[in-house]
């Protein structure tokens, strides 16, 4: 008989330690990067230079904290997630604290897109594969858990930064954002555990009795997913859309302030980001365990698009505010769901290998969307070009995911003997 235990002992079971875990250091990696927007006027006024130049910084953190996941997802797999993770909020704060002292555009390129690149990179895909192996039942509910530090952290952090500029000055305030990190992240990161047979547990909590023994993970090889159509499909849906996922966390602040908004309320609206897609991780990513996780990631290319579209038509706080909660609530389900996702298409033996490739995806995309909304922004003093060019990305992402699954279902119902409709 498998009976059901909290943990190993008594108490709290150990997977929401480890999405406890996961949510600080996504708070902190996440929540550090995306206060660039609003260190971006004054970068821009430091170093008398264009949008489109400083946008490069973002541009090139992004897509090595993205792109980096394709060594540390199969790393962590190999020597496990707590090394990476404290390693990366080391370099998270020597990143940070760099750029803080930095003299020269270069320097910046230097010390924020590579060290807060790597140090997201290195911590970001291994923390998400750690979680993933704690739980099935409830996985896409751990995920959104997890990865809601991403939004808790644009919440908090962009005003906290911007508070510090104006106590101090934006060179001090990122060598004390630096120093918060490493301090914080580090310890954190410590409570991360890779697979709960290292404690003697299935997932979810449930006891493995003597009888069973400590099961193996199952799942493809990276190999063979990489193979697949499914991942294909995935991959190929997340590059599109990526161009545009990113643009928001760098020109939002900017776009407000080209519009009259105050600086303060600018703020707040790229803050709105963080609290819609708070709710999007802890609601979304719940809901999609009960009506399907695969059905739920196509709402979420959807909802992209939509608050694309209610952007090219804001000009007012309120709108952009609006923009920014519709935005924040289908970016964060889609941030929730994509781990989830690979976990039950490929399994828990490498996922997260697999889901460092994934995304390479996004790394791309990441480094190409925001500095091309900035020099588009140079060449036509606009940015509408680049949020319609969002608005049909994600909806291509929907209808290339959509067209996969629907394939893979259809194999399914022939395969099994049922009649497909």
């Amino acid at each position: 008989m498998n009976s059901k235990s909290t943990s190993s002992g008594a108490g709290i079971f150990y997977g929401w330690y480890v999405v406890a875990a996961a949510f600080s250091v996504t708070l902190l990696g996440f929540g550090s990067a995306y206060t660039f927007s609003v260190f971006f006027e004054s970068l821009q006024r430091e170093f008398s230079t264009s949008r489109g130049s400083i946008s490069v910084v973002f541009s090139l953190a992004g897509f090595l904290y993205f792109g980096i996941g394709v060594i540390s997802g199969p790393l962590a797999d190999r020597i496990g997630s707590r090394p990476l993770a404290v390693t990366g909020m080391l370099l998270l704060g020597a990143g940070l604290a760099l750029a803080g002292a930095a003299r020269s555009l270069t320097e910046v390129y230097l010390a924020y897109g590579v060290g807060v690149g790597l140090g997201v990179g290195l911590s970001y895909v291994p923390v998400l594969g750690a979680v993933q192996r704690w739980f099935a039942r409830r996985r896409g509910f751990a995920s959104g858990i997890a990865v809601s530090g991403i939004g808790v952290g644009t919440v908090i952090m962009p005003p906290f930064a911007s508070w510090l500029i104006e106590v101090l000055d934006w060179r001090a305030s990122y060598v004390l954002l630096g120093g918060l990190a490493a301090a914080i992240g580090t310890g954190l990161s410590l409570l991360i555990v890779d697979d709960p047979r290292d404690r003697g547990l299935a997932p979810d909590g449930d006891a493995i009795t003597a009888r069973q023994g400590l099961p193996p993970l199952q799942g493809a090889s990276i190999g063979e997913a990489i193979r697949s159509p499914r991942f294909v499909a995935l991959y190929a849906a997340c590059l599109l859309c990526s161009f545009g996922v990113f643009v928001p966390f760098a020109h939002l602040v900017p776009y407000a302030l080209d519009h009259g908004i105050p600086q303060s309320s600018a703020v707040l609206v790229l803050g709105a980001i963080g609290v819609g897609s708070t709710a999007g991780r802890f609601f979304l990513g719940g809901l999609a365990d009960r009506f399907g996780r695969r059905a739920s990631l196509l709402m979420m290319f959807a909802g992209m698009a939509l608050a694309m579209g209610i952007w090219a038509l804001s000009t007012q706080a309120w709108q952009l505010s609006l923009f920014a909660l519709v935005y924040g609530l289908f970016y964060g389900g889609w941030v929730a769901l994509l781990p989830a996702v690979v976990m039950d298409d490929f399994g828990g033996r490498n996922v997260s290998g697999i889901i460092g490739i994934l995304y390479t995806s996004v790394a791309f995309g990441t480094l190409a969307g925001p500095s091309a909304a900035g020099l588009a922004f140079d060449l036509t003093q606009s940015y509408t070009l680049p949020i319609l060019a969002s608005l049909g990305a994600n909806i291509a992402g929907a209808c290339i995911v959509a067209v996969a699954y629907g394939f893979s279902a259809i194999r399914r119902k022939k395969v099994s003997g049922y009649p497909s409709k």
